[in-house]
């Protein structure tokens, strides 16, 4: 089985605030080349660290859809950016052929089943980030860290 993975979970510090989410397992699978890296963020264009974003009414499938948007907690608009990192990370998904993508949950690009409200609250709701909604659209099997530790 070949991976596409959260570079943050392989441990690059590449999230908004400049850290990473180690998890042992996963950065295994990545050193015996079991797995690939990726960051929708970076592919769509942000650098680290970045300002924390949040899905503003609705979901990722709701971003890709036109009737959501990700919003920067000072109030700017990036959802082209992370439209714009999920299509890169559909590339790659392609390009390595891979059969399952582990995604950081509750992110607005990674998050496979809770994302973060939209109010900047700390609050969680139900529902995928953008790459995570693009990717299930496209018929890749897209599980959070939480779900890998139950598979192994």
């Amino acid at each position: 089985m070949k991976y596409l993975v959260s570079s943050c979970l392989a441990g690059v510090a590449c999230r908004y605030n400049g850290t990473a989410s180690l998890d042992e397992k996963i950065q295994e699978l990545v050193e015996q080349e079991q797995a690939k890296m990726v960051c929708p963020e970076l592919l769509g264009g942000f650098s680290t660290p970045r300002e924390p974003a949040e899905i503003i009414g609705g979901t990722g499938k709701d971003v890709l859809a036109g009737t959501a948007k990700v919003i920067e907690k000072s109030g700017k608009d990036v959802t082209e950016l992370y439209i714009k990192g999920a299509y890169q990370t559909l590339e790659w998904a392609r390009k390595l052929n891979v059969t399952c993508v582990v995604l950081k949950e509750s992110s607005p690009s990674c998050g496979t089943q809770m994302i973060y409200d939209g109010n900047f609250a700390n609050h969680k709701v139900a529902g995928e980030g953008v790459t995570s909604a693009l990717l299930r659209q496209e018929g890749y099997s897209v599980i959070s860290e939480n779900e890998f530790m139950e598979l192994l």
